[in-house]
């Protein structure tokens, strides 16, 4: 079986033409595979961000909120009703909004406001400068220094600036592990200051926040929410709704469906077609060794084997040049929303593994089809 094998690799690399044709067949699919998904994958990752950035284990909700930016405010008693909760540690509201900021050069924009519980500042990002009470201060502002934060004129400590007509001043620069999707930059204040300074409904409270007492009192803490007429659910739980929603009921999530379909239809369209080719060009070689006595499951050990080397290597090329250029974007453009994960890989792979299944079968039946006599009669 080795010497069938050295054969088989010895037929595939000796036509460097037809070889190199394979692997940039199956180079390309992969990369538009794994690119398309790494764009999902980190478009989701950014429009989880504020769930990721705050940690909560339990986030309570409308039943109506498909995304962190979609929230319906809830009345204050439901936090009262919330810390009542047989197995909640502590409940503390959380306020989302978006407001428009004044610079010190007189232009506008838009910024997201994240007010955090006045009593345990419970979500709060980690400060790279000052000090996490001046932001009790009056008009006190944490400004979150990623790649937006270029668009607030990198202010300092001290900076002062207008919110809907009120006074602003940054009095802490911060860091969270994952900034947002829509390129617009955060800044945190205290929950009242929020709701003081943003224009609200009679309901001011976005999401509360739960601290459970034990994993195991989560299912009860849901049971009960879900009496009141919200819904309780976990952190995972809440970045899947997101990812769903965008997935499945946005357009974002159908193009990049299509647009991956459509690259393994053209990875599979080229390595098949060209893979048939080698073997239509090698047919007299196979022939050969069938009539040197090699046994039909040996030539198709021989295609599986050929095919395989090639997927292989076409994968592995695809996902390092995909990975090239992400982190050369990366390098020019800081929130560029791509990331590859293992999940990608996979799906990759799977793909790549059926582009290698179908191209053999088409070789192999030729292959099987070979009767000695004719290739020595021609």
């Amino acid at each position: 079986m080795t010497g069938i094998l050295k054969i088989a690799y010895k037929l595939l690399v000796n036509d460097k033409g037809k070889f190199a044709a394979l692997l940039i067949g199956i180079t390309f699919a992969v990369f538009l595979m794994i690119q398309m998904t790494s764009m999902f994958a980190g478009m989701m990752r950014k429009a989880s961000a504020t769930v990721t950035n705050t940690g909560a284990k339990i986030w309570v909700m409308d039943r109506s909120v498909t995304s962190v930016a979609s929230s319906i405010p809830m009345p204050a008693f439901m936090q009262d009703a919330a810390r009542s909760i047989k197995g909640v540690k502590f409940a503390v509201p959380l306020y989302l909004g978006a407001g428009l900021a004044r610079l010190q050069d007189g232009t506008y924009q838009a910024v997201s406001i994240v007010g955090l519980d006045d009593s345990s500042l419970f979500g709060r990002p980690e400060l790279i400068e000052g000090n996490i009470e001046d932001i009790y201060a009056e008009n006190g502002f944490l400004m979150i220094q990623d790649a937006e934060a270029p668009k607030l004129e990198n202010p300092k400590l001290g900076t002062t600036f207008e919110i809907n007509d009120n006074r602003g001043v940054i009095v802490g620069i911060a860091k969270v592990p994952a900034s947002g999707l829509f390129g617009i930059p955060t800044l945190y204040t205290t929950f009242n200051r929020a709701i003081q300074y943003i224009p609200s409904l009679r309901s001011t409270i976005s999401y509360i926040l739960i601290e459970p007492t034990s994993l195991d009192a989560i299912p009860g803490i849901k049971s009960e929410i879900d009496k009141l007429g919200y819904v309780a659910v976990t952190q995972d739980e809440f970045m899947d709704r997101i990812t769903n929603f965008y997935e499945y009921h946005t357009g974002m999530g159908t193009n990049i469906l299509i647009m991956t379909a459509i690259s393994f239809i053209v990875g599979l369209s080229i390595s098949a077609q060209t893979f048939y080719t080698f073997v239509l060009e090698n047919l007299d070689r196979f022939g050969a060794l069938k009539a040197m006595g090699a046994k039909g499951r040996e030539l198709v050990y021989m295609l599986l084997f050929q095919a395989g080397i090639t997927c292989l290597a076409g994968y592995g090329l695809g996902i390092g040049l995909c990975t090239v250029l992400i982190a050369a974007a990366k390098l020019r453009v800081p929130d560029y929303a791509s990331v590859i994960t293992f999940g990608n890989l996979g799906l990759a792979f799977i793909m790549v593994f059926v582009i290698a299944a179908i191209s053999s079968y088409i070789a192999i039946r030729r292959v099987l089809k070979i009767e000695p006599f004719d290739i020595f009669r021609s």
